[in-house]
């Protein structure tokens, strides 16, 4: 069974695309708020994501060029706009097909089918963490948020990706500072306080204040 993400602000079309695609074996969301997309991808984990072009708050193209960032899992544009230019910007911002509006139910089944055996015969998403809408890439050691890409140093990294796994759970200094300096045998504890007092800084800047929570006498946790 398929994970198919609809994104399609007109529900009656988002409701009939639904219908057609589910009884062939698929599970299928729907996106009803518009400026949260993301987080939606990062929590639904689709294998495949159907976009429509003209949407609130960001297009459909804005939508493909941040999936792309994490993720490349395949991505169908909708359009009424199908002409050639159209058409050529959607294949240039990362899709992987075009199906012209109004959509024929059967021509779009065919082609979400072919376009998922091309995909999950070579697969590849990029393993990510998610919190609030911020994304950490564990590729690159990036951090997305806001449509912002935030660069963070070896220590935040291992800081962000350590809290985030456990999120909602305590986690303690000693084990944080195990994470960040495996090879050393002795390293102030002072350290790591300024490490997460820099990196807080970083995300506040970002606009992600209170991300991570001090549990004094106990350690840190994302909540």
């Amino acid at each position: 069974m398929y994970r198919i993400m609809v994104i399609e602000d007109d529900l009656q079309m988002a409701d009939a695309l639904k219908k057609q695609i589910e009884p062939w074996g698929n599970e299928v969301m729907c996106v009803r708020d518009f400026q949260a997309v993301i987080p939606a991808f990062v929590e639904y984990d689709p294998h495949l994501v159907l976009v429509d072009i003209m949407l609130p708050f960001y297009n459909g193209y804005y939508w493909c060029s941040e999936i792309r960032k994490i993720s490349n899992v395949p991505v169908v544009f909708l359009s009424s706009a199908s002409d050639n230019m159209n058409i050529v910007m959607a294949m240039n911002m990362g899709g992987d097909d075009f199906i012209p509006k109004p959509v024929d139910l059967d021509v779009m089944t065919a082609k979400i089918q072919a376009v998922l055996r091309r995909a999950y015969d070579m697969g590849g998403k990029i393993p990510v963490l998610e919190h609030r809408g911020a994304v950490l890439n564990l590729n690159d050691a990036s951090l997305l948020y806001g449509g912002e890409r935030i660069e963070l140093t070896k220590n935040d990294f291992r800081i962000l990706q350590t809290l985030l796994e456990n999120k909602g759970k305590v986690v303690s200094r000693d084990t944080l500072m195990a994470k960040l300096w495996q090879m050393d045998s002795y390293v102030e504890e002072n350290t790591l306080t300024v490490n997460v007092t820099r990196l807080r800084k970083k995300l506040e800047n970002a606009g992600l204040t209170d991300f991570i929570t001090t549990k004094v006498g106990c350690g840190y946790i994302i909540e």
